[in-house]
């Protein structure tokens, strides 16, 4: 405000100055002017009848006017008359006379006037006269420079007491919004001192800051209650995880105990298979057994599978197969079942090879699974029907029956882990509902897919597996229809001189018996140390080691034979109820060779030392 007002006080002078100095030269030439008619009328006579003193007299009077600095009187022709003073400075007076008029150079004022005599010119006046411009500029402008200065200092103490009434609430505001920044206080208020625009602007300040501790206050609050809730989900999500890390060891811990005593059961039976019994009871009898020891072993196996693929530690061994060799396989596999509950089974599987890139184990269990659960819940003398088919780049292949159907509301939930399709006491054919769960989500990790169709309840069903299909292997020769997907048996092995580690005494006996009847020479112990002092002492070919031994566990077991020179050449096999794959990479890392899961078949026993 004092700079517009100082801006406008310069532009002001300016203007009376430049307004001054146009009506003092107007006065100069007004006042010269007439002077200069007053000597043109006195002279008048004395150019007519030519008498120049006389002309000379009239100009003398102009001592009294000492502005003026040199006059003259020219004839009419323009030569000078008379002249004032008698001795002028050079260059004072024109030799000829100029235009009338006035005319200005500096500070010297020039006029010529005619001079007239009976409507005649005889003549010209000229006078010379200076005027000081400067000394009158200078003193109106130390006066306006006075009022200027007069005038911001009466502004500057107006304007500061307006800045203060008008800045000291803004101020005010400024501060206590730093305040409230830096200390984070939103109880802090600015006081309103005036009624006018800027007391709104405290007032709106004051409200603004409320809101904000409002909303900071309740967010401090959301906050709190989001730690809260998130420290709970925490300790909840750690308490699931201890969960389910407990619930995979009770698992494995379960998988052991329920391997242990099915171990002894497996190669008992491989002995009585092998020696006697040939009776029609004791055939049935041991037919019975193996069934229902077989269907133990997969539930135990169907639980494990389900936990890895659960926790995502299950992975594929996946190659290029023909599943044609794997259905004849599982199909042969499932035929006394069929024989036994006077089942029809109906096959159609292309002739030529259907290439998949998957795992054999894995997809064995699957179709196992299916083909079992057609056999199960179908009513003695049903018809099971097989067909497998292509479409463009997959394979389908249909398990259909005649069974008991699949409501049409359980169809999309039998899939769901622990669903079980028939839960009536008089069918007594429950299972843990694992089964079609597991097969689902192997199928899905084969980039598969499995749906089932049934009309209803007494109906039957009919599960269709889809898979695509892949490139067959370079070298591939056409197998014949029905070859057995599994490997050949190994030949026969000469004798082995072998030990035999186990705390499980029925199965150390039957597995000793087992070999023995093969030909081999066993040695058995029951402890860990035994074990390590009969190995050392006598090195054998081949050792089977328990892992949860008493005193020394297999895997350390191994470790020491692996560093002494007396183990270094033997051929370690690790046979326990411990299956799963870190299981199996802890006895590699150990100095295992072979790592089988309880219970184990004479054929994997031999696959081994061969």
């Amino acid at each position: 405000m004092l700079s517009t007002t100082l801006g406008a006080l310069l532009m002001s002078g300016a203007i009376v100055l430049l307004y001054e100095l146009h009506s003092y030269r107007q006065a100069w030439v007004a006042d010269l002017t007439s002077q200069a008619e007053l000597v043109a009328r006195a002279s008048a006579t004395a150019l007519s009848f030519d008498d120049p003193k006389a002309a000379a007299e009239n100009l003398s009077m102009l001592r009294l006017r000492p502005q003026v600095r040199a006059a003259a009187v020219y004839t009419a022709d323009g030569r000078v008359f008379a002249r004032y003073p008698a001795d002028p400075p050079p260059g004072s007076i024109p030799d000829e006379a100029g235009s009338p008029g006035a005319t200005f150079e500096g500070d010297d004022l020039s006029v010529f006037q005619r001079v007239a005599h009976d409507g005649d010119v005889v003549g010209f006046v000229y006078l010379n006269a200076r005027h000081d411009i400067v000394d009158r500029l200078m003193g109106y402008g130390l006066i306006l420079a006075l009022v200027t200065a007069v005038s911001l200092a009466l502004s500057a103490l107006i304007f500061s007491r307006l800045q203060h009434r008008v800045t000291r609430p803004i101020l005010a505001v400024s501060r206590a919004a730093r305040d409230v920044i830096s200390r984070q206080d939103y109880s802090l208020r600015v006081q309103r001192t005036t009624d006018d625009e800027v007391g709104d602007l405290v007032d709106a300040f004051n409200d603004m800051v409320a809101e904000v501790g409002r909303r900071t206050e309740a967010l401090e609050r959301s906050n709190n209650d989001l730690s809260v809730e998130m420290l709970e989900r925490q300790r909840a999500e750690d308490a699931l995880r201890a969960a389910d890390r407990r619930k995979d060891e009770f698992l494995a811990t379960l998988a052991h105990e329920l391997r242990n005593p099915l171990a002894p059961l497996s190669n008992g039976l491989e002995l009585l298979k092998r020696h006697d019994l040939a009776s029609a009871v004791g055939l049935r009898t041991r037919e019975i057994m193996e069934r229902q020891l077989r269907q133990m072993v997969r539930l135990i196996d169907d639980l494990l599978e389900l936990s890895r693929i659960t926790t995502g530690k299950l992975s594929l061994r996946r190659e290029a197969l023909d599943l044609r060799q794997l259905l004849h396989t599982e199909l042969d596999a499932i035929t006394p079942t069929m024989s036994a509950r006077g089942h029809g089974l109906s096959v159609t599987i292309p002739d030529q090879p259907l290439w998949v890139h998957g795992d054999a184990t894995r997809l064995a269990q699957v179709f196992a699974n299916l083909l079992n659960n057609a056999a199960k819940y179908t009513d003695p003398g049903g018809l099971i029907d097989v067909d497998v088919r292509t479409a463009g780049t997959r394979v389908m292949v249909d398990i259909s029956d005649n069974g008991i159907g699949i409501a049409p509301a359980m169809q999309e939930a039998i899939f769901e882990m622990f669903m079980q399709v028939d839960r009536s006491l008089e069918r007594g054919r429950a299972g843990l509902g694992l089964g079609l769960t597991l097969a689902k989500q192997l199928i899905d990790l084969h980039g598969g897919d499995i749906k089932v169709f049934s009309p209803g309840l007494g109906l039957g069903s009919r599960f269709t597996v889809t898979l695509p299909l892949t490139e067959p292997p370079a070298g591939t020769m056409p197998s014949p229809q029905g070859a057995d997907a599994t490997a050949p048996a190994a030949a026969e092995l000469p004798p082995l001189d072998i030990l035999v580690a186990d705390d499980n005494v029925d199965f150390a006996e039957s597995l000793t018996e087992l070999l023995r009847a093969q030909g081999h020479q066993v040695r058995v112990v029951h402890d860990g140390w035994s074990a390590l002092n009969e190995a050392i002492a006598s090195p054998p070919q081949v050792a089977f080691f328990d892992i949860g031994m008493p005193g020394l566990n297999g895997y350390d077991l191994a470790e020491r034979l692996r560093r002494h020179n007396a183990g270094r050449n033997i051929r370690m096999i690790a046979i326990t109820g411990w299956g799963q794959a870190a299981d199996r990479e802890r006895a590699r890392q150990a100095g295992f060779d072979h790592h089988l899961t309880k219970p184990v078949s004479l054929e994997q026993v031999l696959g081994a030392l061969s």
